[in-house]
């Protein structure tokens, strides 16, 4: 009898890890230094919205966010003042939200346009459907920054991937702001010295197979 439990055991184990690997996307996206390609998704205000919409940029702080992670409810006013201090340089800050509405009721559409109202955001707040553009940036996080850069011809090159800080509990005892020293870095022409942190957030809820 005690022969029988192993492998069924090891056979349920297996059927699990295939069902948690089904669900996460298999290509890694991004890396520093790749072209970031276009979107067009639905802003909050109801408008279809891709970065070729803002002409005067010169780059984007992309945000994979969402109504519902803690993380992400933590960053919202550190999100707004990056907005507030860098869209005047060029660099708005543009919100996706990726996760499924029915993995994640509470990040349907019409929430994130409650949430975007009572938090009077700034900047744009798009959702993902499809879950698309979250895949092909690679994200996996909520939330996870890319700070991208407008070059000469017109493309977009991924300049930093990761956090916003170095604190995610509690903004008063942040003593590194990683995403304003790339910004920093960028707005006077010079190349990232820490293109890369570990994105600290809740696991993307991704369509289920």
């Amino acid at each position: 009898m005690e022969k029988l439990k192993l492998p069924f055991v090891y056979m349920v184990c297996l059927l699990f890890a295939a069902v948690l690997l089904s669900a996460v996307p298999a290509d890694n996206g991004y890396q520093v230094g790749d072209t970031a390609r276009d979107f067009k998704l639905k802003n909050v205000d109801g408008k279809m919205l891709s970065m070729a919409d803002y002409k005067d940029a010169k780059g984007f702080i992309v945000t994979f966010t969402c109504n519902t992670c803690p993380y992400a409810i933590a960053y919202e006013d550190r999100l707004i003042d990056l907005h507030n201090k860098y869209a005047p340089k060029g660099y708005p800050v543009v919100a996706i939200n990726p996760n499924d509405v029915k993995v994640s009721p509470n990040d349907s559409y019409k929430k994130m346009q409650q949430r975007a109202k009572e938090k009077n955001f700034p900047y744009a707040y798009l959702y993902d459907e499809t879950q698309e553009i979250t895949k092909a940036y690679g994200a996996t996080k909520t939330p996870h920054l890319y700070i991208v850069q407008k070059q000469a011809d017109g493309s977009m090159k991924v300049a930093y991937i990761g956090t916003i800080d170095d604190n995610s509990r509690d903004a008063g005892k942040v003593q590194k702001k990683y995403a304003e020293a790339a910004l920093n870095e960028l707005v006077a022409n010079k190349q990232v010295s820490q293109p890369t942190t570990k994105a600290i957030g809740c696991s993307i809820k991704w369509r289920e197979a």
